[in-house]
């Protein structure tokens, strides 16, 4: 794989988010979780990459969005984070399908129906892994949430190991 591409990705992301800690510590989470559960499942070489770049990236929409807005919903990052997602993975000569998938991926990062692909799945798990942790899920939502989202057995074991769901 390209880690020096992850690593030049990453060091953008932060300085794209440069002040606040938390989008930074929220994307680096997302990126390894996604990273761990990628390999578990034994995703090839290229839509590894294409998931890594995916989870730095999938909300670059944020900052924008809370300049622009005032705030910002996963729905205004759906829609406002591609562009930017396009314009900085443009800097690091990867094939434009690749930066399609993941502006794609960026796109509907939120959206949960009609998941198309392992790189989709992953990316949402992992994501759904660091946010049921930073908002304080209860048990019983996080339960919900593996129940209906989590396809993954690492996604799942994850989260049964992060929020000891098989303990009594």
């Amino acid at each position: 794989m390209e880690t020096n591409k992850i690593d030049q990705i990453t060091q953008k992301m932060m300085e794209h988010d440069a002040g606040s800690a938390k989008r930074i510590q929220h994307f680096l989470k997302v990126h390894r979780f996604a990273q761990i559960i990628g390999r578990a499942e034994n995703l090839d070489e290229h839509t590894q990459f294409v998931l890594e770049c995916a989870a730095l990236v999938h909300d670059i929409g944020i900052r924008p969005c809370q300049e622009k807005y005032g705030h910002c919903t996963g729905e205004l990052q759906e829609k406002e984070g591609p562009a930017f997602a396009h314009s900085l993975l443009r800097e690091f000569d990867i094939p434009a399908e690749d930066i399609e998938r993941v502006c794609y991926l960026v796109a509907h990062h939120h959206t949960y129906d009609n998941i198309d692909g392992m790189d989709y799945q992953i990316l949402v798990e992992a994501d759904f892994l660091v946010n049921l942790y930073e908002e304080q899920s209860s048990k019983s939502a996080i339960e919900h949430t593996v129940e209906r989202i989590f396809k993954t057995q690492k996604g799942k074991n994850i989260c049964e190991i992060m929020f000891g769901l098989n303990k009594q």
